[in-house]
């Protein structure tokens, strides 16, 4: 396994072999058999790219009414509990004790990204995000805590994590396109990202 640190970013290349991708695929998918993915909208109205779901307490949400973490699946139903193999992973690599109270899940089919953004919602800024690659590989962009400047990136292949805390805790990052087809772990193609976040303090 190889560790790269970029802009603060931690990147574990290889984390998880190709056995272990696939037992957490299963248990993604029985999230999302529980609470399926949907299609988010911006407060200005906009449909995202990506589909989305999550687990856990809480779940990340999007519409008119603006970005949140809300306690239940907008059709009303509670969010399936993050499944252990993940919380594994948090073990892992976050360096804190407290356990995660949300995993937001995007898929990214064909064409799908996701602009530069920040992860500003949750309570404290201290505690670090967990993000796991699964499928096809993703150009992930970084930047700094300013909006604008210069960026660095790197593909994402299935299996690798990265670890966003520190000085990266609040560092602009985007996904600019997909290479889809790349990974045979889904048959259809596309790639799932899982993002573990302390919400609450």
């Amino acid at each position: 396994m190889q560790v790269l640190n970029t802009r603060g970013f931690l990147i574990y290349k290889e984390f998880l072999g190709a056995e272990a991708q696939g037992a957490l695929l299963e248990d993604i998918r029985g999230v999302v058999r529980a609470a399926p993915l949907m299609v988010p909208v911006t407060p200005r109205g906009r449909e995202m790219s990506v589909r989305m779901t999550s687990a856990g307490r809480v779940g990340w949400v999007t519409d008119r009414r603006g970005y949140r973490y809300e306690d239940r699946h907008p059709t009303g139903v509670d969010w399936p509990a993050i499944p252990e193999r993940v919380l594994e992973i948090w073990r892992a690599l976050s360096g804190v004790e407290r356990l995660p109270d949300s995993c937001l899940i995007n898929f990214y089919g064909d064409g799908a990204r996701m602009g530069m953004h920040q992860d500003k919602d949750e309570g404290d800024f201290s505690m670090p995000v967990v993000s796991v690659s699964l499928g096809d590989a993703a150009l992930f962009r970084m930047g700094s805590d300013a909006r604008g400047g210069k960026t660095e990136s790197l593909w994402l292949s299935s299996g690798d994590v990265v670890v966003m805390g520190g000085a990266a805790r609040l560092h602009h990052h985007g996904v600019d396109r997909i290479r889809f087809g790349s990974s045979p772990l889904l048959p259809k193609g596309g790639r799932i990202n899982l993002t573990l976040r302390v919400v609450d303090c």
